[in-house]
């Protein structure tokens, strides 16, 4: 059970509606006005620091961990220097929204209305993006499910993982401002290049002072909070959340309690700077680890005061709400910011890492039931059988926690990339499902690539069968093909074009972010970039990857390839004029024929006439990806991972040669289409380690779904565990299961009142199922719940 203080702060959680605040955008544009001319790195951390100062502080009822982005609990933030337009659009709507909705005040709308939007009118990433993309790239590549990549035209970048082992424990902010100030002292003005990095420290100088001031701030409103507070305890607590705020995050932390605060700040202040995507915590069991040994050896702490702080940090992390446009709600649903928290897996020298943080980790996610930080878990051939014990238990838990990875294919894509092994060994999870490490500058999520609608290009001479358009290239009447191989020609014809304006709108996203969005404080935590002077948008990171390119419905699309092979080609059971025109007619009229497209192999059951379809595609689908280069001179890098994607992608696909009709979900990851994986949840396994995982850097991601009576016993947990360790054995990177019944899945969606704490496995993530529209629901109602292993 959870103490009172955390259910009180849970029951918050899960029952308020998140709220918009325009503080930080108000103390933002004001700045702003002030710093015109001045260097836009300089400008930005001026911002921050102004925020940091203004900002009012907020301590909420029982709180032993603070600091709060807005004047509301469960609050998100708006940031116009990215995009404003869309937020015009939508916020007469926001509480309205399908996916995701926002409380707004008409008094707030009319506020930023007035005195903020004018301000950054023709000035915002999204405005300039938009008006220098080519036309024939924003015809598929701006807002149109196809090719889409709008999380980095209209949001931040996020997607980096704070040094605390190397960089912020060990020096504080304090520390970096000494170092910063240092290298300034160091250069002269005679080189351009010297100008800029004196740019970079002192923006970094500007940066950390300010997350210095908002922390001090905290100290004094404890200290305010004390002279009302009647209550002896709270007092007390509010005394030491005093003293914690004066020391950290200036100076290095000295006990579990001031470590854990630190990481809040640290979180704040990146959401502060941009409201970013994939903020990861990174590999909490080991840099949190010292402090924790430490204090509970001299009695400063225990076991219990521990796990309550654990869990106060995952709810400070719930409590922050991404904001975002309502397309990109549809690829990211349930207000999933992707902060990204690791246990387990080997050491930096190679040995197990396990040890008490990593199983009180998987004991607070299933405790207090939040959707963040997304819990991931690094598993080795090796590992303790208490810790795989352990992992299985909560799995069966029906959380859909934790995201379960295994640590050598991890390390190996890792090493793939270029990574010095110990460094490849140090991995974490950064956002769903990506490989990664704490010194590492990389968009994870940069495209999301339509592979179905490549298809439907190639049969439909170019044309989208939902909206009428040519989206593809030109292309011969489809009922002339003559052989499996022009077909599949086409398709690949079509599916490198779309590659193409992927890699086109990424050159146009990067070279803007470099010119209007540097990242002074995010930077501040990446050694790398205080040590050669460079910020993340300029490749200051040690590794600097290139963007990944999000590939979805590979199953889908191996499945429509695999009926034109056989039934129309092999078997000569159908011309391809007549499957055409079932296609055109969305079924209607063919449902024999469409019978026949079920029964023909497909993905997910480890047959391997359609499983070599999958992958030879991704096999190409890396090589053509890798070939292009970004910005940075960086190959991009290739990802079937897996977000809430597959629904909007399959809303402007018309019906599919495997069966699937016109507008449902495609396939996420490296999963087999929904309900299609008949055989047991191993053979699924084995078809998705068929595919040479360890190339696709970006990541990989396995969905299944089993009856919940498969795991409900200590032998049925052992046996998952088995499977899983079989499936690493294999070469595969990635599963994550929900284990929660049709029958539950269906009482939620009639009196979503009662089960507001339920949790799900969407894709790369967990939230809460009622927070999601009624079709992401239907979506994960539909996987096959597997009845046997």
């Amino acid at each position: 059970m959870v103490t009172d203080r955390i259910e009180k702060i849970r029951q918050n959680y899960i029952n308020s509606k998140p709220a918009i605040s325009y503080e930080r955008a108000r103390i933002w544009t004001e700045s702003h006005k002030k710093t015109e001319g001045e260097a836009i790195s300089i400008r930005r951390a001026r911002a921050f620091k102004d925020t940091c100062e203004q900002l009012a502080v907020q301590i909420f009822d029982g709180e032993l961990i603070v600091g709060a982005t807005g004047e509301f609990r469960k609050c998100g933030i708006l940031t116009p220097e990215f995009s404003w337009t869309w937020v015009d659009r939508e916020m007469d709507n926001f509480d309205k929204r399908v996916q995701d909705p926002y409380i707004m005040t008409d008094e707030q709308r009319k506020f930023v209305r007035e005195n903020i939007f004018p301000y950054w009118k023709g000035k915002s990433l999204e405005e300039m993006f938009l008006a220098q993309l080519p036309e024939e790239t924003a015809k598929v590549a701006v807002d149109t499910g196809i090719v889409d990549n709008d999380s980095k035209w209209r949001q931040a970048v996020g997607e980096i993982t704070p040094d605390y082992q190397d960089v912020l424990f060990k020096k504080g902010f304090g520390g970096i401002i000494k170092e910063a100030k240092e290298h300034i002292f160091k250069l002269d003005d005679i080189t351009a290049e010297n100008i800029k990095k004196k740019e970079f420290y002192e923006s970094v100088i500007l940066t950390s002072e300010g997350i210095i001031i908002l922390a001090g701030r905290y100290a004094e409103k404890a200290k305010e909070m004390i002279r009302n507070e009647q209550d002896e305890i709270r007092k007390n607590e509010l005394l030491k959340i005093a003293d914690i705020c004066s020391r950290v995050p200036q100076n290095p932390p000295t006990t579990f309690y001031e470590a854990m605060q630190f990481v809040w700040f640290t979180q704040m202040g990146g959401i502060l700077s941009e409201n970013p995507l994939a903020l990861n915590v990174g590999r909490f069991d080991q840099f949190m680890y010292p402090y924790y040994k430490t204090d509970i050896e001299k009695g400063i702490i225990t076991n219990d005061e521990a796990q309550e702080l654990i869990e106060a940090l995952w709810l400070k992390l719930s409590e922050w709400v991404w904001t975002i446009s309502a397309n990109t709600a549809e690829f990211f649903a349930g207000y999933n910011q992707f902060q990204n928290l690791t246990v387990g897996g080997k050491t930096r020298d190679g040995k197990d890492a396990t040890n008490e943080l990593s199983y009180m980790a998987l004991k607070a996610t299933e405790k207090v039931k939040t959707h963040q930080p997304g819990l991931s878990v690094r598993i080795h051939q090796d590992c303790p059988s208490d810790f795989l014990d352990a992992v299985t238990h909560l799995v069966s838990k029906g959380t859909g926690f934790p995201a379960i990875h295994s640590d050598q294919a991890g390390y190996q894509m890792l090493i793939n990339a270029g990574y010095k092994p110990e460094d490849a060994r140090d991995w974490n999870n950064c956002g769903c499902v990506v490989p990664h490490f704490r010194k590492t500058g990389e968009w994870t999520s940069a495209v999301n690539i339509n592979f179905s609608a490549a298809l439907e290009y190639a049969l439909n001479q170019g044309y989208s069968r939902i909206i009428k358009e040519k989206i593809g290239l030109d292309e011969k009447d489809p009922k002339s093909f003559e052989s499996y191989e022009e077909v599949e020609e086409a398709f690949y014809r079509q599916f490198d074009n779309l590659i193409k304006h992927s890699v086109i709108s990424t050159l146009h996203a990067q070279r803007l972010h470099k010119e209007l969005v540097p990242r002074p404080f995010l930077s501040s935590c990446i050694e790398n970039c205080l040590n050669e002077g460079v910020d993340l948008v300029d490749a200051g990171a040690k590794y600097n990857l290139g963007p990944v390119l999000t590939g979805i419905g590979l199953a889908v699309t191996s499945n429509s390839l695999a009926v034109i092979k056989k039934l129309v080609f092999e078997q000569k059971a159908v011309s391809i004029g007549t499957l055409i025109d079932a296609m055109d007619a969305n079924w209607e009229g063919y449902e024999e024929l469409r019978q026949m497209a079920l029964k023909i192999p497909k993905y997910g059951n480890d047959d391997d006439y359609v499983d070599d379809i999958a992958i030879k595609m991704a096999n190409y689908y890396y090589d053509e990806g890798h070939k292009y280069k970004d910005i940075n001179g960086n190959n991009f890098n290739t990802a079937f991972m897996g977000i809430s994607n597959y629904l909007p992608t399959g809303k402007v696909v018309g019906a599919t040669p495997c069966g699937r009709k016109a507008g449902e979900p495609l396939s996420e990851g490296v999963s087999p289409f929904a309900g299609s994986d008949t055989s047991t949840p191993l053979a699924a396994m084995r078809s998705a380690a068929k595919l040479n995982q360890d190339v696709h850097s970006g990541g990989t991601l396995l969905n299944l779904r089993l009856n919940e009576e498969l795991v409900k016993t200590k032998r049925g947990q052992r046996n998952l565990g088995n499977i899983i360790q079989t499936f690493f054995s294999l070469g595969a990177f990635h599963v994550q299961f929900n284990t929660i019944s049709t029958e539950t899945l269906r009482k939620a969606q009639e009196n979503p009142e009662n089960y507001k704490d339920l949790l799900v496995r969407v894709a790369g993530y967990s939230t809460q199922f009622v927070n999601l529209s009624r079709s992401m629901q239907d979506a994960i109602i539909a996987r096959t719940a597997h009845e046997n292993m």
